[in-house]
């Protein structure tokens, strides 16, 4: 028996094509899966950009579907027949990042579709412990955002935002939009910061107060108005820039935070004598954990409005020339989804 998945076999080519039923072990989950998201790690590893791929790959970790046979360590709250998400980090439970509960930080961890197969396929096999219930009000084609919003979220809690706080966020992609929306709900000032006005435009339409297009603006400046010369207290850089990596430092307040969710592809040089004088706190903000439920939540209230973020739905026979139209013209979608009906 075979179904149907999405299959990089090397750098640039992409297909659909029939992969063997998978079996399931007895701390597995079997879920036929019913809606994905393309995420940007799948168009990195399209390119091979992505130095944590192997090939080939089954791609695809924002992924949902309906339990149809249950495994042990499954939640009390799903059985088989619900609508679930499933958490994409497998992680080991026993190294020191995971004895303190950050087990995004795992010393063994494993990403489906990057480190292993994914589950952009019809069927999947999945650890029973990692997957959360979707709410029945969410729709099963906007379900799948509610993993790239733990990461937005994850960057919050990071750099730990309060309300009242302004907090400027660099890149306005998914991922950067989400967690300015996020950021509005949690009561602080988002200020969103990218190249393509665009992308700007549409934040504004959705309620983003400021936003700043480096072409044309100095920021440094327009944050310092905006801000009465505090500038801010928080700043997430979600572009993976290097010369916006630097730059968060000077956006930043004296004793701000700065939250690094952007994964650049040099390192960078940073003058520390600046992060000593303002005292800043740096932190990584890698993946999520623990936040699915509060993903799922505000997806359900329509805290975030997944409609705002999905800009395209395709089935999955159109995934591979969509990875390509992602790969060719990145500005013209802010997510692309994919439904197996």
């Amino acid at each position: 028996m075979k179904v149907k998945a999405v299959y990089i076999n090397k750098p640039g080519e992409i297909e659909t094509r029939w992969v063997d039923y998978p079996e399931k072990k007895d701390n597995e989950v079997l879920i036929k899966v019913d809606a994905a998201g393309i995420c940007g790690s799948d168009i990195g590893a399209f390119r091979g950009t992505n130095p944590l791929v192997t090939y080939p790959r089954i791609i695809g970790h924002e992924v949902t579907g309906i339990v149809i046979k249950q495994g042990n360590g499954m939640p009390a709250n799903i059985k088989e027949g619900d609508r679930v998400i499933v958490d994409p980090y497998i992680y080991c439970g026993h190294c020191y990042p995971c004895s303190v509960g950050r087990t995004n930080c795992c010393e063994n961890l494993k990403v489906i579709g990057v480190h292993i197969d994914g589950a952009m396929q019809e069927v999947v096999a999945h650890p029973a412990h990692l997957i959360h219930k979707i709410p029945d009000d969410v729709a099963t084609e906007m379900a799948p955002l509610a993993e790239p919003l733990t990461i937005a979220l994850h960057a919050l809690h990071r750099a730990k935002l309060t309300a009242g706080e302004h907090i400027a966020i660099i890149g306005a992609g998914a991922i950067g939009l989400m967690a300015a929306l996020s950021a509005l709900r949690y009561g602080a000032t988002p200020i969103l910061i990218d190249i393509v006005d665009e992308r700007l435009q549409y934040a504004k339409s959705l309620g983003v107060p400021y936003v700043i297009n480096p072409s044309n603006t100095q920021v440094v400046e327009a944050i310092k108005d905006i801000t009465q010369g505090t500038m801010a207290q928080v700043v997430v850089e979600a572009s993976g820039a290097n010369s916006a990596i630097r730059e968060t430092l000077d956006l930043a307040s004296f004793a701000g935070r700065i939250a690094f969710t952007g994964w650049p592809k040099q390192e960078t040089s940073l003058p520390t004598n600046l992060i000593t004088f303002k005292e800043l706190d740096l932190r990584g903000s890698r993946t999520s954990a623990g936040e699915f439920e509060e993903a799922l939540q505000m997806l359900s209230t329509l805290n975030i409005n997944p409609a705002d973020v999905v800009s395209k739905v395709v089935n999955i026979d159109d995934v591979p020339d969509a990875v390509k139209e992602l790969d060719q013209y990145p500005e013209r979608y802010l997510k692309i989804n994919v439904t197996f009906h």
